[in-house]
């Protein structure tokens, strides 16, 4: 009796640290300091910031169109996920934004993006805008020599962003898109 009144007595603390909302299946960053916006080029050539997609849930991505593995399983994953909402699939948008502006013109990004759904969009923007974008997100990134050639090493995250443009979820390059849709879902119903 004793202990059981010893860990109550423990677990209180912990269950009023608790925050109060939906449980992601990914981590939660409701609130967190950064990723709060950004201005950059869409591969249709207007300019965006996070902002646009005021209204609907947004999933960002970093990566590069050379990748060889990385960035097209988390673009299949999104495409994946959008299935799975069915009807809700209208409601979220999915940004690629390139990490190499170097070799990722606006062309091959659309490209790019559409060869995984449609509706995705690629962004991108000068050296120095992608650097500040990338920082502003917390994603690291690095030109990697390879020979006569060059690949990129980078975060692999991706973020979801509520309706109301707020950094909600973080999802980790693992996730299954069962798990992100249910995370997407929560978004789209709060």
């Amino acid at each position: 009796m004793r202990r059981r009144h010893v860990l109550s007595l423990l677990a209180a603390p912990l269950a009023a640290c608790q925050r109060d909302g939906p449980r992601f299946h990914g981590i939660d960053m409701t609130g967190a300091p950064y990723g709060r916006d950004f201005e950059v080029m869409a591969a249709d050539g207007r300019k965006v910031r996070l902002a646009d997609f005021r209204g609907q849930a947004v999933l960002l991505f970093f990566g590069f169109t050379q990748c060889p593995d990385i960035c097209p399983t988390a673009l299949t994953r999104a495409a994946a996920v959008r299935e799975l909402l069915g009807d809700q699939a209208e409601r979220l948008q999915v940004l690629f934004m390139t990490i190499d502006p170097e070799r990722d013109t606006s062309e091959l990004l659309r490209a790019y993006t559409a060869a995984f759904h449609p509706s995705f969009l690629g962004l991108y923007a000068n050296a120095d805008r992608t650097a500040y974008t990338a920082a502003e997100f917390k994603i690291y990134y690095k030109k990697v020599p390879t020979g006569a050639s060059y690949t990129m090493d980078h975060s692999t995250q991706s973020y979801v962003f509520d309706p109301q443009g707020r950094l909600r979820v973080l999802i980790k390059h693992e996730a299954p898109a069962a798990e992100v849709a249910d995370d997407v879902r929560l978004l789209l119903a709060t």
